[in-house]
């Protein structure tokens, strides 16, 4: 559990009053920068003591051989309290060793004995996905520990309200020493705390900690800015030629989910089983969305059909038995930003952002009802859509054009009533 520490014991001694020529004999504990101080119940006069050689020399009437014994009795007490903690690998910081010295070492459940608690319940339960997202929140709090608290574990009644805003604030400041991977945003740094009230929720129904370090703190998402394509930016994508298979897989792969409003993950799962005659007689989609278990009925409209034709028979996706072959998430977003060069977008393109663009672009703009939109991307609430789908300044152009044609009417047909009354 600490495989790499600096400890350290000395002995000082403090003046328990001015008046008296007597000093109190204390033994200090480092680790790792951190310290504490014990009493050990021992005097000496403050003129005997040898700050250097931390030991009482020898004076008429005093008996300093006994109390320099009983010193080093004391120093290697504590360094058996620390040498046996490093042989059973458990939790060492100044505070445990105190209280191992006093006699009162019971200080109950660790965070790392929580986290291995929690991935033990819940790695058979939880999403891969959802389980890769609390290894990173796992590996951030270890990270701070580290960084924050010179130790790599703590017991869970030292976390406080202080412990999130200090681990907060490590989290953005955080610098990722990967190449390419950006600071943590507000709304990442958010979810890594919601995944630890996650586990402080989880401690306090086991009984493993009285006091809610959460009470206080308060969780607040940001909302984000929801990218997409408009109408023009995807037609350049669609008459974009590629030479390059990847590329072109990725493109379709984008397209079929600018026209049906499929997350990637949802894409990925699709089988040839998905596809069924609708209501209305044409093909849909019949599926699940992963990430809420929602029903998701899609009709396919003519380029989604398009791409479903031109890969149901290729042989990855008849291998896989799935209806495309799909690359990684990570690998489409690095393909896009390809892409977007090629066909002069200049803007970041993510595959995300095709659900996005389904849902402004593709329906909302073109007067489908917020309802259905909603329905067909598999919300639980309306507000989720709203957040997804923004009415671009056409749609708002062409619904207030259509009033002013209305309100043009009504008036004309005013002024008519009028002149046909004065006669």
């Amino acid at each position: 559990m600490n495989d790499s520490q600096t400890f350290s014991i000395q002995f000082l001694i403090r003046h328990r009053n001015k008046l008296s020529p007597m000093a109190g004999i204390y033994m200090r504990i480092t680790v790792n920068s951190q310290r504490t101080e014990i009493s050990t119940k021992l005097s000496c006069p403050a003129e005997l003591w040898n700050g250097k050689k931390e030991e009482i020399q020898s004076g008429l009437g005093f008996a300093s051989k006994r109390t320099n014994q009983l010193l080093e009795q004391m120093r290697g007490h504590i360094l058996s309290i620390y040498q046996d903690l490093r042989v059973r690998r458990e939790l060492i910081t100044v505070q445990v060793i105190k209280n191992h010295f006093l006699g009162n070492n019971e200080q109950g459940h660790s965070l790392q004995s929580l986290i291995d608690y929690h991935y033990n319940a819940q790695k058979n339960t939880l999403d891969p996905l959802t389980l890769k997202h609390y290894h990173a929140s796992y590996r951030y709090l270890q990270l701070f520990l580290e960084a924050r608290k010179k130790c790599s574990d703590i017991y869970l009644r030292q976390i406080d309200y202080r412990f999130l805003t200090d681990y907060e604030s490590f989290l953005r400041a955080y610098q990722p020493k990967e190449n390419g991977q950006r600071p943590l945003q507000h709304n990442t740094v958010m979810r890594h705390m919601s995944r630890f009230r996650t586990l402080i929720n989880l401690a306090i129904k086991l009984g493993w900690l009285s006091q809610y370090p959460f009470k206080a703190y308060k969780i607040s998402y940001k909302q984000s800015k929801r990218g997409y394509l408009t109408q023009e930016e995807l037609e350049k994508i669609q008459k974009q030629t590629f030479t390059i298979h990847r590329l072109q897989l990725t493109r379709d792969l984008f397209l079929f989910s600018c026209y049906t409003g499929l997350a990637y993950i949802d894409i990925s799962l699709l089988e040839p089983h998905h596809i069924v005659k609708g209501i209305d007689g044409e093909n849909w989609i019949h599926t699940q969305r992963k990430k809420t278990d929602n029903p998701v009925r899609v009709p396919l409209l003519p380029i989604a059909k398009e791409m479903v034709e031109k890969y149901r028979k290729h042989p990855k996706s008849v291998q896989q038995g799935k209806l495309f072959p799909v690359f990684s998430n990570q690998k489409l977003n690095g393909y896009l930003k390809e892409i977007a060069d090629l066909a002069g977008l200049d803007k970041h393109l993510t595959f995300h952002m095709a659900r996005h663009t389904f849902a402004t672009t593709i329906t909302l703009s073109n007067g489908v009802p917020i309802e259905t939109v909603s329905k067909v991307l598999g919300h639980n609430r309306i507000a989720t859509t709203q957040i997804y789908a923004k009415v671009i300044e056409r749609k708002v152009s062409s619904d207030m054009l259509e009033l002013k044609h209305k309100l043009t009417d009504n008036n004309t047909l005013h002024v008519q009533n009028q002149i046909l009354n004065n006669k």
